[in-house]
């Protein structure tokens, strides 16, 4: 191992589902065929990273205590054999952790080239820690919506981050988006956001209100991302033919639909997830895709931050998305140096 690389780190660990974050020093990862040695920058806390916190994941290899975080951004400072990370060597990336293996939450993490995006020159590695979930699930959903031709779009979760990239690139290509949230502070922040159509799921008159929505701007693509009752609460609502897409289980619950609405109402369910989204596409359609976010990330793919923190606070930050998760991005920076943890960039952001 080059003399630049220490044979231990520290890394954020979980010892089982729902335990304390821990930060503790293991060894530095070693790259096989295919992979690459990310010197860890920075990492976010994401609505997926909650899931595999409580013991959910994608993939059957979860074994304890392991590193959570899936995405990042870093510098590849060793390679595997082959031809891509040997061009990744030295590059800044934007990067996901395997399933099942050990996350961004940490100094060093080894992953497949594959789950690596070099950055641009004008990317910070400050928003390129956040180029993957986010953005490229906003630019799957517009492009769902465009091959589908679906003149509207319901957004539930539309206070999130994501929420907001999904608003804006909206107005971008004038595709009108029925906003969904939970609270009277959030209907306020996804106004000022731009957000035209905004529904509060509290109301005592929400179906209704989402019905009349959905039939006059004739919004057939509704886009789940909590489950349990919102998912019939949207097939109540939805016109004939429409479209329901299960992205995501915000409320923790299984999602509840009574079968003679979907039959009755010719209803389509749909489960999407951006890894097998991005399996489909090859690697020139996904170097666009991720040169394309890039160009958006100061714009409608922008993420503002909340918070900065070292490592060591961790569960200090998990604790605090958790209790305001609309309130911006918190960011675990692992290297100072590349990403400070005081705020020294203000961002202009446009739609």
């Amino acid at each position: 191992m080059s003399q630049s690389i220490p044979t231990m780190m520290r890394a954020v660990q979980l010892a089982e589902p729902n335990g304390k974050l821990e930060l503790c020093e293991i060894p530095v990862p070693r790259p096989r065929a295919g992979q690459v040695l990310i010197r860890m920058a920075a990492a976010p806390f994401n609505p997926s990273d909650l899931g595999a916190l409580a013991g959910l994941s994608y993939s059957s290899e979860r074994t304890y205590p392991f590193t959570p975080g899936l995405e990042g951004s870093g510098t590849v400072v060793e390679v595997g054999d082959g031809l891509m990370p040997r061009m990744l060597n030295g590059r800044r990336v934007a990067c996901a952790a395997s399933l099942g293996g050990n996350g961004t939450w940490a100094e060093y993490m080894v992953t497949s080239a594959q789950q690596c995006v070099p950055l641009n020159q004008n990317v910070s590695l400050e928003q390129g820690a956040m180029l993957l979930v986010n953005p490229l699930s906003a630019l799957a959903i517009l492009e769902i919506a465009q091959r589908g031709k679906h003149r509207a779009i319901v957004s539930t979760a539309a206070a999130s981050a994501l929420g907001g990239m999904i608003l804006r690139l909206g107005k971008r290509h004038a595709l009108p988006i029925i906003h969904i949230v939970r609270r009277p502070e959030q209907m306020e922040l996804v106004r000022a956001r731009g957000g035209e159509i905004v529904l509060n799921s509290r109301d005592a008159d929400f179906g209704a209100q989402l019905r009349a929505a959905s039939e006059k701007w004739n919004a057939t693509l509704f886009l789940d991302a909590l489950g349990g009752s919102m998912t019939q609460q949207l097939a109540d609502a939805a016109p004939f033919g429409s479209t329901i897409l299960l992205y995501s289980r915000l409320s923790n619950e299984n999602s509840v639909i009574d079968p003679f609405t979907a039959l009755v109402k010719h209803l389509h369910f749909d489960g999407w997830f951006l890894a097998n989204w991005l399996r489909e596409k090859n690697f020139l359609q996904t170097l666009m895709l991720s040169q394309h976010a890039q160009s958006l990330l100061a714009t409608a793919l922008h993420s503002p931050i909340h918070k900065r923190l070292p490592l060591s606070a961790a569960q200090q930050g998990l604790e605090m998305y958790v209790q305001e998760m609309t309130a911006g991005k918190i960011l675990l920076i692992a290297d100072p140096s590349a990403v400070p943890l005081a705020d020294t960039v203000h961002h202009k952001l446009t739609l």
